[in-house]
Protein backbone atom coordinates (compact mmCIF):
# COMPACT_ATOMS: atom_id res chain seq x y z
CA UNK A 1 0.00 0.00 0.00
CA UNK A 2 1.04 3.49 -0.54
CA UNK A 3 1.46 5.79 1.75
CA UNK A 4 -0.67 9.48 1.48
CA UNK A 5 1.32 12.18 0.15
CA UNK A 6 1.37 14.73 3.01
CA UNK A 7 -0.65 14.93 6.26
CA UNK A 8 -4.12 12.88 6.77
CA UNK A 9 -6.58 15.86 7.32
CA UNK A 10 -9.51 15.32 9.52
CA UNK A 11 -11.75 16.59 6.52
CA UNK A 12 -10.39 14.14 4.28
CA UNK A 13 -10.53 11.17 6.38
CA UNK A 14 -14.61 11.45 7.14
CA UNK A 15 -15.00 12.05 3.15
CA UNK A 16 -13.12 9.40 2.31
CA UNK A 17 -15.40 5.98 1.14
CA UNK A 18 -15.06 3.11 3.32
CA UNK A 19 -15.21 -0.05 0.71
CA UNK A 20 -18.06 -2.09 1.54
CA UNK A 21 -20.11 0.48 3.70
CA UNK A 22 -23.29 1.95 1.13
CA UNK A 23 -23.31 5.62 1.26
CA UNK A 24 -25.43 7.79 3.55
CA UNK A 25 -28.26 9.37 2.16
CA UNK A 26 -29.52 12.81 4.02
CA UNK A 27 -32.50 12.15 6.53
CA UNK A 28 -35.58 13.65 5.71
CA UNK A 29 -36.68 16.66 7.54
CA UNK A 30 -38.94 15.88 10.96
CA UNK A 31 -42.50 17.15 10.91
CA UNK A 32 -43.27 20.09 12.82
CA UNK A 33 -45.18 18.04 15.33
CA UNK A 34 -42.22 15.90 15.87
CA UNK A 35 -39.90 18.79 16.28
CA UNK A 36 -42.83 20.01 18.55
CA UNK A 37 -42.53 17.35 20.91
CA UNK A 38 -38.59 16.92 20.94
CA UNK A 39 -38.53 20.07 21.60
CA UNK A 40 -40.79 19.60 24.75
CA UNK A 41 -39.02 16.54 25.95
CA UNK A 42 -35.63 18.56 25.73
CA UNK A 43 -37.53 21.56 27.65
CA UNK A 44 -38.36 21.30 31.44
CA UNK A 45 -41.85 21.55 32.22
CA UNK A 46 -42.30 24.61 34.66
CA UNK A 47 -45.61 24.61 37.32
CA UNK A 48 -47.29 26.96 34.98
CA UNK A 49 -46.65 25.39 31.65
CA UNK A 50 -48.09 22.41 33.39
CA UNK A 51 -51.60 22.55 35.31
CA UNK A 52 -50.76 26.06 35.88
CA UNK A 53 -51.17 27.74 32.90
CA UNK A 54 -55.12 26.51 32.44
CA UNK A 55 -56.10 27.22 35.51
CA UNK A 56 -54.08 30.75 35.50
CA UNK A 57 -56.45 31.34 32.22
CA UNK A 58 -59.58 29.82 33.73
CA UNK A 59 -58.78 32.39 36.86
CA UNK A 60 -58.01 35.76 34.60
CA UNK A 61 -61.40 34.60 32.74
CA UNK A 62 -63.68 34.69 35.37
CA UNK A 63 -62.00 37.33 37.23
CA UNK A 64 -63.95 39.82 35.25
CA UNK A 65 -67.05 38.57 36.40
CA UNK A 66 -66.65 39.07 39.84
CA UNK A 67 -64.27 42.54 39.98
CA UNK A 68 -64.80 43.80 36.26
CA UNK A 69 -67.99 44.54 36.05
CA UNK A 70 -69.10 46.19 39.09
CA UNK A 71 -66.04 48.69 38.37
CA UNK A 72 -66.94 49.38 35.16
CA UNK A 73 -70.80 50.05 36.24
CA UNK A 74 -69.52 52.20 38.66
CA UNK A 75 -66.21 54.15 37.42
CA UNK A 76 -65.90 53.24 33.57
CA UNK A 77 -63.33 55.28 32.89
CA UNK A 78 -60.71 54.10 35.46
CA UNK A 79 -61.65 50.47 35.10
CA UNK A 80 -60.43 51.10 31.70
CA UNK A 81 -57.43 53.31 32.73
CA UNK A 82 -56.24 50.19 34.80
CA UNK A 83 -55.40 48.39 31.51
CA UNK A 84 -52.00 50.83 31.47
CA UNK A 85 -50.41 49.15 34.17
CA UNK A 86 -51.97 45.58 33.57
CA UNK A 87 -50.27 45.70 30.09
CA UNK A 88 -46.76 47.33 31.37
CA UNK A 89 -46.77 44.60 34.33
CA UNK A 90 -47.33 41.98 32.19
CA UNK A 91 -44.51 43.55 29.50
CA UNK A 92 -42.06 43.31 32.28
CA UNK A 93 -42.74 40.26 33.91
CA UNK A 94 -42.28 38.82 30.07
CA UNK A 95 -38.73 40.30 30.31
CA UNK A 96 -37.84 37.99 33.80
CA UNK A 97 -35.55 35.04 33.06
CA UNK A 98 -37.49 32.43 35.00
CA UNK A 99 -39.61 31.06 33.22
CA UNK A 100 -42.65 31.10 35.18
CA UNK A 101 -42.61 35.22 35.75
CA UNK A 102 -42.27 35.33 32.31
CA UNK A 103 -44.73 33.12 30.93
CA UNK A 104 -47.29 34.91 33.83
CA UNK A 105 -46.20 37.90 32.02
CA UNK A 106 -46.83 37.26 28.47
CA UNK A 107 -50.18 36.02 29.60
CA UNK A 108 -51.05 39.22 31.13
CA UNK A 109 -50.37 41.24 27.97
CA UNK A 110 -53.21 38.72 26.77
CA UNK A 111 -55.07 39.73 29.58
CA UNK A 112 -55.29 43.62 29.14
CA UNK A 113 -56.55 42.97 25.78
CA UNK A 114 -59.75 41.68 26.64
CA UNK A 115 -59.98 43.59 30.02
CA UNK A 116 -59.89 46.72 28.11
CA UNK A 117 -62.19 45.63 24.96
CA UNK A 118 -65.20 44.12 28.26
CA UNK A 119 -64.22 48.36 29.50
CA UNK A 120 -65.11 49.72 26.52
CA UNK A 121 -68.39 47.86 25.65
CA UNK A 122 -69.82 47.77 29.64
CA UNK A 123 -68.66 51.31 29.91
CA UNK A 124 -70.23 52.90 27.10
CA UNK A 125 -71.57 50.86 24.47
CA UNK A 126 -73.36 48.19 26.63
CA UNK A 127 -76.80 49.61 25.32
CA UNK A 128 -76.09 47.81 21.52
CA UNK A 129 -75.32 44.46 21.56
CA UNK A 130 -74.77 44.38 18.35
CA UNK A 131 -71.57 46.27 19.24
CA UNK A 132 -70.01 43.86 21.61
CA UNK A 133 -67.71 41.29 19.38
CA UNK A 134 -66.08 44.47 17.19
CA UNK A 135 -65.70 46.75 19.71
CA UNK A 136 -63.77 43.37 22.01
CA UNK A 137 -61.83 42.45 18.95
CA UNK A 138 -59.98 45.53 18.62
CA UNK A 139 -57.17 43.91 18.67
CA UNK A 140 -57.21 41.14 16.49
CA UNK A 141 -54.61 41.92 14.30
CA UNK A 142 -52.13 42.19 17.36
CA UNK A 143 -53.03 39.08 18.59
CA UNK A 144 -53.22 37.35 15.30
CA UNK A 145 -49.31 38.57 14.54
CA UNK A 146 -48.55 37.61 17.85
CA UNK A 147 -49.18 33.89 17.47
CA UNK A 148 -45.84 33.24 15.67
CA UNK A 149 -43.55 34.69 18.26
CA UNK A 150 -43.10 34.61 21.82
CA UNK A 151 -46.31 36.56 22.51
CA UNK A 152 -48.31 32.89 21.13
CA UNK A 153 -49.75 32.65 24.34
CA UNK A 154 -50.61 36.07 24.83
CA UNK A 155 -52.36 36.01 21.26
CA UNK A 156 -53.56 32.42 21.93
CA UNK A 157 -55.96 33.75 25.30
CA UNK A 158 -57.18 37.08 23.89
CA UNK A 159 -58.68 34.55 20.64
CA UNK A 160 -59.90 32.03 23.00
CA UNK A 161 -61.54 34.64 25.01
CA UNK A 162 -63.15 36.31 21.96
CA UNK A 163 -64.08 33.26 20.41
CA UNK A 164 -65.70 32.47 23.72
CA UNK A 165 -67.61 36.04 23.41
CA UNK A 166 -69.23 35.37 19.76
CA UNK A 167 -70.25 32.01 20.69
CA UNK A 168 -72.01 33.47 23.67
CA UNK A 169 -73.49 36.61 21.26
CA UNK A 170 -74.36 33.92 18.77
CA UNK A 171 -76.25 31.57 21.04
CA UNK A 172 -78.13 34.46 22.72
CA UNK A 173 -78.67 35.82 19.32
CA UNK A 174 -80.32 32.38 18.22
CA UNK A 175 -82.85 32.04 21.78
CA UNK A 176 -84.00 35.54 21.15
CA UNK A 177 -82.25 36.54 24.24
CA UNK A 178 -79.84 39.25 22.23
CA UNK A 179 -83.60 41.22 21.63
CA UNK A 180 -84.47 41.74 25.27
CA UNK A 181 -80.94 42.50 25.93
CA UNK A 182 -81.68 46.38 25.81
CA UNK A 183 -85.17 46.19 27.43
CA UNK A 184 -83.44 44.84 30.45
CA UNK A 185 -80.49 46.72 31.00
CA UNK A 186 -82.52 50.03 30.88
CA UNK A 187 -85.29 48.96 32.91
CA UNK A 188 -85.52 50.19 36.81
CA UNK A 189 -83.93 48.30 39.35
CA UNK A 190 -86.92 46.68 40.73
CA UNK A 191 -88.26 45.98 37.04
CA UNK A 192 -85.02 44.70 35.84
CA UNK A 193 -85.00 40.98 37.87
CA UNK A 194 -88.62 40.23 36.29
CA UNK A 195 -87.47 40.83 32.77
CA UNK A 196 -84.49 39.10 32.92
CA UNK A 197 -86.33 35.81 34.71
CA UNK A 198 -88.26 36.25 31.52
CA UNK A 199 -85.28 36.18 28.82
CA UNK A 200 -83.91 33.08 30.49
CA UNK A 201 -87.22 31.30 30.73
CA UNK A 202 -87.37 31.78 26.60
CA UNK A 203 -84.26 29.83 26.88
CA UNK A 204 -86.03 26.84 28.17
CA UNK A 205 -88.22 26.59 24.81
CA UNK A 206 -88.05 23.56 23.24
CA UNK A 207 -85.72 25.07 19.85
CA UNK A 208 -83.50 27.84 22.15
CA UNK A 209 -83.12 25.28 24.25
CA UNK A 210 -81.58 22.68 21.86
CA UNK A 211 -79.92 25.46 20.28
CA UNK A 212 -78.02 26.01 23.58
CA UNK A 213 -77.73 22.69 24.37
CA UNK A 214 -76.01 21.63 20.52
CA UNK A 215 -73.15 24.81 20.98
CA UNK A 216 -72.38 23.31 24.52
CA UNK A 217 -71.92 20.07 23.33
CA UNK A 218 -69.67 21.48 20.38
CA UNK A 219 -67.93 23.74 22.81
CA UNK A 220 -67.16 20.82 24.72
CA UNK A 221 -65.79 18.66 22.21
CA UNK A 222 -63.43 21.15 21.18
CA UNK A 223 -61.86 21.87 24.66
CA UNK A 224 -61.48 18.35 24.80
CA UNK A 225 -59.48 18.44 21.78
CA UNK A 226 -57.48 21.19 22.40
CA UNK A 227 -56.54 19.95 25.42
CA UNK A 228 -54.81 16.71 24.23
CA UNK A 229 -52.71 18.74 21.83
CA UNK A 230 -48.91 18.90 22.94
CA UNK A 231 -48.83 22.41 21.84
CA UNK A 232 -49.43 24.76 25.58
CA UNK A 233 -51.52 27.34 23.86
CA UNK A 234 -54.19 24.86 22.74
CA UNK A 235 -54.81 23.71 26.60
CA UNK A 236 -54.75 27.31 27.38
CA UNK A 237 -57.15 28.02 24.61
CA UNK A 238 -59.46 24.98 25.87
CA UNK A 239 -59.53 26.10 29.39
CA UNK A 240 -60.03 29.92 28.25
CA UNK A 241 -63.34 28.84 26.21
CA UNK A 242 -64.49 26.02 29.56
CA UNK A 243 -64.34 28.97 31.22
CA UNK A 244 -66.45 31.07 29.18
CA UNK A 245 -69.23 28.20 29.32
CA UNK A 246 -69.28 27.50 32.72
CA UNK A 247 -69.54 31.67 33.48
CA UNK A 248 -72.44 31.34 30.66
CA UNK A 249 -73.80 28.90 32.59
CA UNK A 250 -74.34 30.29 36.14
CA UNK A 251 -75.33 33.75 34.40
CA UNK A 252 -78.28 31.07 33.02
CA UNK A 253 -79.19 29.70 36.37
CA UNK A 254 -79.34 32.86 38.33
CA UNK A 255 -81.32 34.65 35.67
CA UNK A 256 -83.56 31.47 36.06
CA UNK A 257 -83.55 31.38 40.02
CA UNK A 258 -81.84 34.85 41.52
CA UNK A 259 -82.14 37.29 38.67
CA UNK A 260 -81.58 39.98 41.15
CA UNK A 261 -77.82 38.31 41.50
CA UNK A 262 -76.89 38.35 37.87
CA UNK A 263 -74.11 40.59 36.48
CA UNK A 264 -76.07 41.44 33.36
CA UNK A 265 -78.13 44.04 36.04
Amino acid sequence: MGRTKGPLRLNTFLHTPVIGAPPRLPLPAPSPAVALRARQQLTPVTPIMGWGLPLAAALLVALPVFLQAPWVRLAPFSAALFTAPLLLAGVALAQRRPPVWSTAGVLLVGFSGSWLGGCLFWGWCRLHPLWHLPIEAFALPLAVAGLGGRWRLAGSFYLASLAGTACTDAVMALTGVMQRWTAVLQAPLDQAPVLLHQAAQGVLQPLPLAATLLAAWLLVDQCRRYWHHPDPAWRLAASAIATTLAVDGLFLAAALWAPQLSGLI
